[in-house]
């Protein structure tokens, strides 16, 4: 079963991911990692590396064409990103496809913790960079980012922490026979 994880930035994705991926025994693959090595190898922020990929749409098409040359080549593996349910679903690639979410000040305070940053800081960069996404998708797939109508499971990660999340995943995984 191919599982994707998205949702926006500081939504926990990447905990969920990992740990799902200890639970179930299942290869994972975060591509969120794959776009911050880019931006360290260019000595850049996500924010800079962000505006530099709306201006160069071959930036996000290689790590996108990656997502699906993964999908196809593995019937079980996890692949967090923002764009992975959507992909799959867009080339016919079967998944259970979950979403996380969480208010704005929570994402914010993990982003801040997690990059070192003080609220306001992070505050601006992830505001920049869900603008930046949020253009990029529409720009070069046609995708609102937003919409969570394709998700087989959506968990708001607010007040709940990553064990139980991963519960919530496992538990509608079995449910559909997925497990």
């Amino acid at each position: 079963m191919r599982i994707t994880i998205s949702g926006p930035p500081g939504s926990g994705k990447t905990t969920a991911c990992n740990k799902l991926s200890d639970a179930i025994g299942m290869k994972a693959i975060v591509f969120g990692e794959v776009f911050r090595e880019m931006a360290a190898e260019r000595k850049m922020s996500l924010a800079e590396f962000g505006r530099m990929a709306e201006e160069d749409g071959t930036i996000d098409e290689m790590i996108d064409s990656r997502i699906i040359e993964i999908a196809k080549k593995n019937d079980n593996i996890i692949l967090e990103s923002r764009l992975s349910a959507h992909l799959l679903l867009r080339n016919g690639i079967p998944a259970f496809k979950i979403y996380l979410d969480a208010s704005p000040g929570v994402r914010v305070a993990r982003v801040g913790m997690r990059d070192n940053e003080t609220f306001e800081q992070a505050l601006a960069d992830t505001i920049e960079r869900q603008a930046s996404e949020e253009k990029r998708y529409m720009l070069y797939y046609d995708i609102d980012i937003n919409d969570t109508s394709i998700y087989d499971l959506i968990v708001n990660t607010d007040i709940i922490g990553p064990e139980e999340v991963v519960d919530h995943m496992i538990c509608a995984l079995e449910e559909r026979g997925c497990l």
